[in-house]
């Protein structure tokens, strides 16, 4: 069980901010990413179609002989977290909860922002999560499609970024949220511009820092040695993963491959 890896996926490049956290936590622990660079984005997908997506991602990981899968996709895990814990034979932990049971310990006044993709928002995973947590908490959610190729861009002090961050975020701060849910894994990516945009009066909550706690007390990086290794995959784009990943993760990427994981694999 120790030898084997922790597996992540994501719809491309915004789950490396979760991958980041983990290896940071897992130093010893061997990691396996596949990003679905084929297929981004998630947001505006179907729920059935992002389920297949989030099924292929895993039983992926599980053919790389991952002992946890960690669901480093907000929108994935707002669709299809509850299916895939009950249908694979490995734990399987999603972005929603840990950033739900934050946010809901950090908030002073109940009032609790997020920001996310279409998806996310729309599935109202997080708005539920918080309420069976607190039911008093007060929710505000946004959609903010533009963030994501603005972060992918590398714009984080462009001043497009900080305008779009400015009218996305304008209803929520109307609304005097204390905490704001990064409800989205690219955007831990903008903190810097979305904290100057919010101030420091509200504070941040960044799912992938969320996960990684989590993950902790599922799986104590206690018994193995040495150095753990990463393996990176995705379905399309292997350049562009890389000079964005080279970014996220300041390192070089070696061990990359492009995979196929199209509707033959899922059927077989």
């Amino acid at each position: 069980m120790n030898k084997r890896p922790i597996g992540i996926f994501d719809s491309g490049v915004g789950g490396l901010t979760v991958f980041r956290e983990i290896r940071k936590q897992f130093p010893k622990e061997d990691i396996v990413y596949f990003g679905d660079t084929a297929r981004v984005p998630y947001g505006p997908k179907s729920y059935t179609t992002v389920s297949a997506y989030s099924i292929q991602n895993a039983r992926f990981l599980l053919q790389r002989g991952a002992k946890i899968i960690v669901i480093a996709c907000n929108t994935s895990s707002s669709v299809a977290l509850k299916q895939l814990q009950d249908s694979l034979p490995v734990p399987v932990i999603g972005v929603i909860e840990p950033g739900a049971k934050t946010a809901v310990s950090t908030t002073r006044n109940g009032k609790i922002g997020i920001i996310g993709t279409e998806g996310t928002i729309r599935s109202k995973a997080y708005s539920r999560e918080i309420s069976n947590l607190k039911k008093d908490c007060r929710v505000f959610s946004q959609a903010c499609p533009l963030l994501v190729p603005l972060a992918e861009e590398g714009w984080e002090d462009h001043p497009v970024t900080t305008l779009t961050i400015k009218e996305y975020l304008k209803p929520l701060l109307e609304e005097e949220i204390d905490t704001l849910i990064l409800g989205c894994t690219h955007y831990p990516i903008l903190k810097e511009a979305i904290q100057k945009v919010v101030g420091d009066n509200i504070v941040l909550v960044d799912s992938a820092e969320a996960v990684s706690k989590q993950l902790y007390e599922i799986l104590p990086d206690k018994e193995n040695e040495g150095i753990g290794e990463d393996h990176f995959f995705v379905s399309d784009n292997e350049d562009k993963f890389r000079q964005i990943a080279s970014r996220i993760l300041n390192i070089k990427i070696s061990k990359l491959i492009k995979v196929n994981l199209g509707e033959s694999w899922y059927l077989s």
